[in-house]
């Protein structure tokens, strides 16, 4: 499980445009890598749209915002096309990436015990290191947080 202060995992993955790369690949920016559990759901939906919003405030503060779920590109694409996002989203197909971050957990819902994505986000700095974590995301208000976390960083 990655904590805050340790340096950040390095597992690759796809983007949505196909490319290959890894969390190394950011050194010198801010990145601010966050994991939600499905494309075009509710929640995952407005995640995405409220850190969109706040893209360019992001790259002001010299930041890199990174979505990551277990959805296939092409699935990313269709999601990014559909509501216009301008975050980069990454595919973690084999959960390698959510596995590095400890983000894939058992979850419940209505009695049933499954495994998935915690909603999550980590805000790592330019030396690569966890700078901050939130788990357990309530989506409302969230990127604004980051926002003014990644600000002080």
């Amino acid at each position: 499980m990655a904590l805050q202060g340790e340096k950040a995992p390095n597992p690759t993955f796809t983007l949505a445009d196909g490319s290959c790369t890894s969390i190394a690949d950011y050194a010198g920016k801010k990145l601010v890598l966050y994991f939600y559990p499905k494309d075009d759901t509710s929640g995952c939906t407005k995640e995405a749209q409220e850190f969109t919003a706040l893209e360019g405030d992001f790259a002001k503060a010299g930041a890199v915002v990174l979505g990551m779920s277990k959805d296939t590109v092409k699935s990313h694409a269709k999601f990014i096309g559909k509501y216009d996002l301008k975050v980069a989203l990454g595919s973690d197909e084999s959960g390698d990436v959510c596995e590095a971050f400890g983000v894939w957990v058992e979850k419940s819902m209505y009695g049933k015990s499954y495994m998935g994505i915690e909603r999550s986000t980590f805000l790592i700095g330019p030396d690569g290191a966890i700078a901050q974590v939130w788990r357990k995301v309530k989506v409302p208000g969230h990127a604004a947080a980051v926002l003014e976390a990644t600000k002080a960083l």
